[in-house]
């Protein structure tokens, strides 16, 4: 058995309970190497079951808090001024910027290719009240074009075309790969030596990340996920539900 990351600093802190004062002053003294502290912890929690799982869950319930809050703050801040999230990222449709729908989304995500033709249809019926920016949310542990795709998008971007990449990579999503890529720059008439620098570069990687970071402190978990003028929801959207909810920031204002 092997320790979870997460479970060390509730451990940490509850070792000095459930063990006598005697022997934990003398392991402490010594420095336990990492081998020796887990043995210990491990037979901590062989004895004390219940204490060490009401120890982990209180834990996890008070991160769950910070997180929570932490997010709230963000959202604040985005109810207050959405334009935030237009900051070097691509756009589209109404340039008032007054009702905007951020999209965190990954290219190889199947849901977010179904969630891609909800979208398109809407902007098609709204573009004139509603911004759409993209954000990058690449689930890479999972999707090993995701992060690729992404930064292809990004090169394609510094050219004036992210829509139009953005849109074949949705719409050809089994073709994704490295010959596609180039494939697709090339019929969008793409400079290709600076398509390759871009996509291959650290401020590429590091917009990427941008994005997934930010995503992350909103809430997002899994893709696609959106966010309306601070109003946050994931899954595929529904075309009536997104409509409505349009209307409604609307006649509040």
């Amino acid at each position: 058995m092997r320790l979870k990351p997460y479970f060390l600093p509730a451990l940490v802190a509850l070792l000095l309970v459930v063990t006598s004062c005697t022997s934990l002053g003398q392991s402490a003294n010594a420095q336990l190497s990492d081998a020796q502290f887990e043995a210990k912890v491990l037979e901590i929690i062989r004895k004390n079951p219940q204490v060490i799982l009401d120890s982990v869950q209180a834990y996890q319930r008070s991160q769950a808090q910070k997180e929570e809050q932490a997010r709230d703050k963000v959202l604040a801040q985005i109810r207050q001024e959405p334009r935030l999230l237009l900051r070097n990222a691509p756009v589209t449709g109404s340039t008032s910027q007054k009702i905007i729908l951020a999209e965190f989304s990954d290219f190889e995500c199947p849901y977010c290719a179904k969630a891609h033709e909800v979208v398109k249809e809407f902007m098609a019926k709204n573009g004139n009240d509603v911004t759409l920016v993209y954000k990058h949310f690449p689930l890479k542990e999972i999707h090993a074009q995701a992060e690729p795709a992404a930064l292809a998008s990004w090169a394609a971007f510094q050219q004036g075309k992210f829509w139009e990449y953005h849109n074949a990579l949705f719409e050809q999503q089994s073709k994704l790969g490295e010959a596609f890529y180039v494939e697709l720059a090339q019929n969008l008439k793409l400079d290709i030596d600076k398509f390759n620098r871009d996509r291959k570069s650290n401020e590429a990687k590091e917009a990427i990340k941008k994005d997934f970071e930010l995503g992350k402190s909103l809430g997002v978990r899994g893709t696609p996920s959106f966010l309306v003028n601070g109003t946050f929801f994931s899954g595929v959207p529904d075309l009536k539900s997104l409509e409505e909810l349009i209307a409604q920031i609307k006649a509040g204002k």
